[in-house]
Parts: C-alpha cells; structure tokens; sequence
C-alpha cells in the first residue's frame, strides 16, 4: 500500500516539475521575444542621428519634425514599461513616416545617396520590428494561455508567475495615416 502511495507522489512531483520548467521556458521566451524588439529599436535609434543629420540642411521647414523624432529616441530611454515603450515606438514610427513622406517634397533629399541608404536601411528595420513585435505578441499570448489553462494554473499561481504585457497600440494617432501639410 505504501509503494502505491509513493509513486502517485512521485508521479505527482514529477508532473508539477515538468510544468514549472514548461512555464518557465515559455517566460524566458517571451523575454527573448522582448529583447529581439529591443535590439531592432536600437539598431533605428542608432540610424536616427544620421537620418536627422543627412535630412537637416535640406528640410528646413520641416524642424518641428526632426525635433519630433529626436525627442522621441531620448524619451525611449526613460520609459519603463512595455506600453510606455510601445506608445514611444508608435509615435516615432509616425514620425519616421512623416519625415520619409516629406522627403518626396525634396527632389535633392531624394538623390542623395546617404539618404538613399538610410531610408533603405530603416525601412528594413522598419520591418525587423513589425515581425518581432508580432512574434513577441505570439509568444506572450503562448505563455498567458498556459498561465490560465488547467493544470499549469495550479503550478503557476503555486510559483507565482505573472501574465506578461501584451505590446499593442494605445494611442489612436499611431493608427492614422500619416498627413504631410506642404502648406506651411
């Protein structure tokens, strides 16, 4: 009789070990997934300051934009949470839009091979951090499902894993499309 009521002991420990290390490869998945967006958000900071730079002695009634997109990257670095990065992410993606929008307006912008380049290099960064975002999003929807689900419930409020932030779009400036005013 002992034998049996150890191994279902055993069976049991062994069930709560095997979903505690499920659950903590889905949070550091979902870490990861944070930190391919970070990365990528770097890599566009890091291609700010010579977009601004190459933009500047040609856009020169466009200022309240460059400034726009400066502020924006040094925001980055006070924000803490993800919704607080997110929100900074939309409206520096807008701005990045406008600027590249308002570039059509400068023929000699347009044939520079500096500003070529970049604009080539932040549209492919551009599209880095719309495919990690999707992924961070699929990854946290993954390991908030397994928080929920029976019996992993039992083993994460055990242990005291958390539902992780879902990185989306608060403001409803970042879903319009972007408007370029050349009447200034």
């Amino acid at each position: 009789m002992w034998w049996i009521l150890l191994a279902i002991v055993l069976v049991l420990v062994l069930v709560v070990i095997s979903i505690y290390n499920k659950l903590v490869r889905a949070r550091q998945k979902v870490r990861n997934a944070w930190s391919q967006i970070d990365v990528q958000l770097q890599r566009r900071f890091d291609l700010i300051p010579n977009l601004v730079e190459t933009v500047k002695g040609y856009m020169t009634h466009e200022n309240d934009v460059i400034t726009k997109v400066t502020e924006l990257r040094t925001a980055w670095a006070g924000a803490k949470s993800i919704s607080e990065k997110a929100e900074l992410d939309n409206k520096l993606s807008g701005a990045l839009k406008t600027i590249m929008a308002v570039s059509e307006n400068y023929p000699d912008l347009k044939a520079n091979e500096n500003f070529a380049q970049l604009q080539l290099e932040i549209k492919n960064t551009e599209d880095k951090i719309s495919f990690s975002r999707q992924f961070y999003n699929d990854t946290t929807t993954k390991y908030n499902t397994s928080l929920e689900v029976i019996p992993s419930n039992i083993v994460a409020s055990l242990f005291g894993f958390k539902p992780m932030e879902l990185y989306k779009v608060d403001s409803s400036e970042a879903r319009n499309n972007v408007k370029v005013d050349f009447n200034k």
